[in-house]
C-alpha cells in the first residue's frame, strides 16, 4: 500500500528530491489477525484511506519509526479502526504521544526479538536504533522471509516499478539516501548489518522506494558504503567571488589529475547538496576552497563544512585553500566547523589577492601531499 509522490522536490526543507519519493505501507493478513506496517505522509492520507476501504478488520498498526512521513497518518487509521493497537518500541511510545498525541492506552511496546502471531504468520521485531532516529525497529515476517525496514535501505524514488528492476537508477537513489540520512550513523549501521546476517531474507521492503527481491543488491551496497575504505578521490566544495579562488581551484584540479587523483568539484552556489553528499561517501579527502568575506569563509562554504561535519563520511584528510583581501580567520573557522571529524588537516594555501607563482607552487605541493597520502589507502 502507500503512495507515490512524483512531484515532491524537497524533504525536511533541506534534501533535494530529483526523483520524488514514495511512502510505502504494507498490509499483512494472517488467518486470525491483520496488521498494517507504517502509514504515509499526511499529504497522501487520502490515498492510503482509499486503499483501506476494503479492509474491514485491522488488529495491529505497526509503527517502525515515528517520523511523520511514516507515522503522520496514524491518527486517521486509528480513528477508522477503533479496536486496533499500535505495536512499537518502548522508546517510540512517548514519541508517538508527543508528536501525534496518540492515546498511550492504544500503544503496546515490544522488546528486541519479540514475536507477534497473526495466526499462520509471525512477525519478529528487531530493534534498530539510529536508523536514523533512536526509536526505530525492523519487522521480519518469518513465513515469507520478508524484512520490512522502514528507512533503512530506502531510496527517495517515485516509480511504478514494484521492485528494484532498474538497478543503476535505484543504486544512485539509494546511495543518495544513505549519504543524506544514514551516513552519520554508519558505525551503528555496521552492527545492524552483522545482526541481519542471521536472518534468511528473500525480500527487503523499505518504506521509501522500490522493494528488493534481490536483497544482496542493497545489502552489498551498504557493506561497501559502510565498511570499505575511502577511494582515491577528492571532494572540492568551492565558491569564487572575483575569480582568484577559481584560479586556485582550477590549478589544484589539474595538479591532482597530473598525479592520478580524481577530483569532484562542487560550486556551492549552484550545487545539489545531495550530489555532494553522494560523493562524500567514497572520498578520502575534502578541500574547502573559499574567498574571504569580511574576515571569514563565504557562507556557502560554511554550509558545506557544517554539512560535511554532520554527515560524518569516511574522510581521512582535509585542506583549505582560498584568497583574502587584507586579513581573515577563514582557516580557524572552517576547521572549527568540522571539529567532530577525525581528520588530518593538511597545510592550507591562502593567498592575498590574485594567486602568484609562489601560491601555485604551494598548490602543487598540496597536490603532491594528497597523492602521497592516498597511496597508503
Amino acid at each position: 500500500m502507500g503512495a507515490q509522490d512524483f512531484d515532491r522536490r524537497l524533504f525536511d526543507e533541506l534534501i533535494p528530491l530529483p526523483d520524488g519519493t514514495s511512502y510505502n505501507a504494507y498490509l499483512v493478513k494472517g488467518s486470525e489477525k491483520t496488521a498494517l506496517i507504517d502509514t504515509v505522509d499526511p499529504e497522501k492520507i487520502d490515498v492510503l484511506m482509499a486503499q483501506l476501504e476494503a479492509v474491514t478488520q485491522l488488529d495491529f498498526l505497526i509503527v517502525q519509526h515515528v517520523e511523520q512521513d511514516h507515522s503522520g497518518s496514524v491518527p486517521a487509521v486509528l480513528d477508522r479502526y477503533p479496536n486496533a493497537k499500535i505495536i512499537t518500541t518502548p522508546k517510540a511510545k512517548p514519541m508517538l504521544v508527543d508528536h501525534l498525541h496518540i492515546d498511550p492506552e492504544r500503544i503496546v511496546t515490544v522488546e528486541d526479538g519479540e514475536t507477534l502471531s497473526l495466526g499462520d504468520r509471525t512477525f519478529q521485531f528487531i530493534h534498530a536504533p539510529w536508523v536514523h532516529w533512536p526509536e526505530t525497529m525492523l519487522t521480519y515476517l518469518r513465513e515469507g522471509k520478508v524484512l520490512f525496514t522502514c528507512d533503512l535501505f530506502g531510496s527517495h524514488l517515485a516509480t511504478t516499478d514494484l521492485y528494484a528492476t532498474d538497478k543503476k537508477r535505484v543504486y544512485e537513489a539509494a546511495k543518495r539516501y544513505y549519504a543524506e540520512i544514514m551516513m552519520p550513523f554508519s558505525s551503528i549501521i555496521k552492527g545492524h548489518l552483522e545482526k541481519l546476517a542471521r536472518y534468511e531474507i528473500e525480500t527487503i521492503a523499505p518504506s521509501h522506494g522500490p522493494l528488493y527481491d534481490d536483497p544482496a543488491f542493497i545489502l552489498d551496497a551498504y557493506r561497501h558504503w559502510v565498511l570499505d575504505p575511502p577511494e582515491n578521490l577528492v571532494v572540492l566544495p568551492y565558491v569564487s567571488m572575483h575569480g582568484s579562488t577559481q584560479v586556485m581551484v582550477d590549478h589544484l584540479i589539474s595538479a591532482l589529475a597530473d598525479r592520478g587523483v580524481r577530483t569532484e568539484p562542487f560550486n556551492m552556489t549552484v550545487t545539489d547538496i545531495g550530489k555532494l553528499a553522494i560523493t562524500l561517501v567514497d572520498a578520502a579527502t575534502v578541500v574547502f576552497a573559499t574567498p574571504t568575506l569580511l574576515v571569514g569563509p563565504h557562507p556557502s562554504i560554511i554550509s558545506s563544512a557544517y554539512l560535511t561535519n554532520a554527515l560524518r563520511p569516511k574522510l581521512k584528510y582535509a585542506a583549505i585553500i582560498g584568497s583574502y583581501g587584507w586579513a581573515g580567520k577563514t582557516v580557524e573557522q572552517i576547521t572549527g566547523l568540522a571539529s567532530s571529524l577525525k581528520l588530518e588537516w593538511l597545510d592550507p594555501v591562502m593567498c592575498k589577492g590574485l594567486p602568484r607563482k609562489a601560491d601555485l607552487k604551494a598548490l602543487n605541493r598540496l597536490a603532491e601531499t594528497i597523492a602521497s597520502q592516498h597511496q597508503s589507502l
